[in-house]
């Protein structure tokens, strides 16, 4: 049996960085989701375990310091920090992790080669594959849709596998997740806790009044808006996939409790070179999507809806448009989100479901007490705002998989 970085006896990650006290309100709330909390940490062990293949923990613990400075997630940034400290880390790599400074990839790749080998002359031999790694972290977490074809070949290049890559992007992609549910839960704090609300954050204040549909709309036609549609598409990965009729009996079996398509699927059969991460991703997936009452069913597909259209993940977009509709039995909603995000939204409740989702996804150190307030002053509950950080958090990490292992394909006649 293998262990994660830390014992397996620890406090409940998300508990401790949001400051959840035992017994509190909101910690006593957030175990109306158990399955969601579980899996989470579930998530967190998998990918720090010492099995994980292609990376070592060092690597993976300052990229999840590297994403969290970018993302000024400052608990998280000083937990990471202080796993690498426990392991004796050079001081000069920690430095390097947490250079945010630098406007990009690019001009970041530089300053971390002089950095590397000017101090630690065991880190230089390493240099280009950790620059690598940094530069695709900071893609992911600050604009995921550079996170290209070209982008991840250069992870290749500098001579990491494909399962490498994998848990690479899942990492990146999990601490996306991680940090978003730790500042809803913060926010969520500071409002119970009697912090006067925030002026609301979003430069387009939506409009009291419903915004029109382009036009009555047959829900079998298709939309097609901006670059985005709700039209059935398909997923090819850039990198090799497991072939269905060599992999192992875990693998297997990780795929067919994933999804029934799973065995099919460019998506699924490359993230299970990681398996135990996949494993945890999926029962993590499912427990926020699918969680009996809270917040309807509809409503996680619009969060999830937004969350991808701000990301510009097209796949995704298209997915959870459908689903939306499905449930819903409409589409006006989804061709405003299509069209501009910013006002989308046909009631209050609505709105202020679209603006916490983008408020959220694009700047979660900023997200405070005055986002949830609006979402209550909607009359949303709290295991109904609680659902809703989950499913944007989820798509934080949904979109940056998708986004930047592969890309959307249109099926033929569509």
């Amino acid at each position: 049996m293998t262990h994660s970085v830390d014992s397996p006896n620890q406090a409940d990650i998300i508990d401790q960085m949001a400051g959840l006290e035992a017994g509190s309100l909101l910690h006593t709330l957030r175990q109306q989701r158990d399955k969601v909390a579980v899996a989470t940490q579930g998530s967190y062990d998998a990918m720090f375990d010492v099995a994980v293949k292609g990376m070592s923990v060092t690597e993976r613990l300052l990229v999840a310091l590297h994403a969290c400075s970018l993302s000024q997630a400052g608990e998280l940034t000083a937990h990471y920090r202080s796993l690498l400290v426990a392991l004796k880390v050079d001081a000069a790599l920690l430095a390097i992790a947490e250079r945010v400074a630098d406007a990009g990839a690019e001009t970041n790749a530089k300053p971390i080669a002089e950095c590397v080998a000017e101090s630690c002359s065991g880190a230089a031999a390493a240099e280009p594959r950790l620059r690598a790694m940094l530069a695709f972290t900071r893609t992911l977490i600050t604009n995921p849709t550079e996170g290209d074809k070209p982008a991840l070949m250069k992870l290749t290049h500098a001579g990491l596998t494909t399962p490498a890559v994998v848990a690479l992007a899942q990492l990146i992609a999990f601490v996306s997740y991680q940090l978003r549910v730790v500042a809803g839960l913060k926010a969520m704090q500071a409002l119970q806790q009697g912090e006067a609300p925030h002026e609301h954050r979003n430069a387009a204040t939506p409009s009291d009044q419903a915004r029109a549909p382009h036009g009555k709309r047959d829900l079998n036609q298709p939309i097609r808006i901006k670059g985005f549609t709700n039209a059935v598409l398909d997923w090819k990965a850039w990198l090799d996939v497991v072939n269905p009729a060599t992999a192992s009996a875990e693998q297997i079996a990780v795929l067919e409790e994933s999804n029934v398509k799973a065995k099919v699927s460019d998506y699924y059969l490359l993230l299970v070179h990681q398996t135990r991460i996949l494993h945890q991703r999926s029962i993590a997936f499912n427990a926020i999507m699918y969680a009996p009452a809270g917040l309807s069913r509809a409503e996680r597909e619009l969060g999830s809806l937004v969350t991808s259209r701000i990301n510009g993940c097209v796949y995704c977009a298209s997915v959870h448009a459908q689903r939306f509709e499905q449930l819903a039995k409409r589409s006006d909603v989804v061709e405003q989100v299509f069209d501009e995000p910013q006002t989308a939204g046909t009631t209050a409740r609505e709105k202020a479901i679209v603006q916490a989702s983008i408020s959220l996804t694009q700047a979660p150190e900023a997200f405070n007490a005055a986002d949830i307030r609006a979402l209550q002053d909607t009359g949303l509950t709290q295991i109904e705002i609680l659902d809703l950080i989950h499913s944007v958090a989820l798509f934080a990490w949904a979109n940056r998989l998708m986004l930047n292992l592969g890309e959307p394909v249109v099926q033929e006649g569509s």
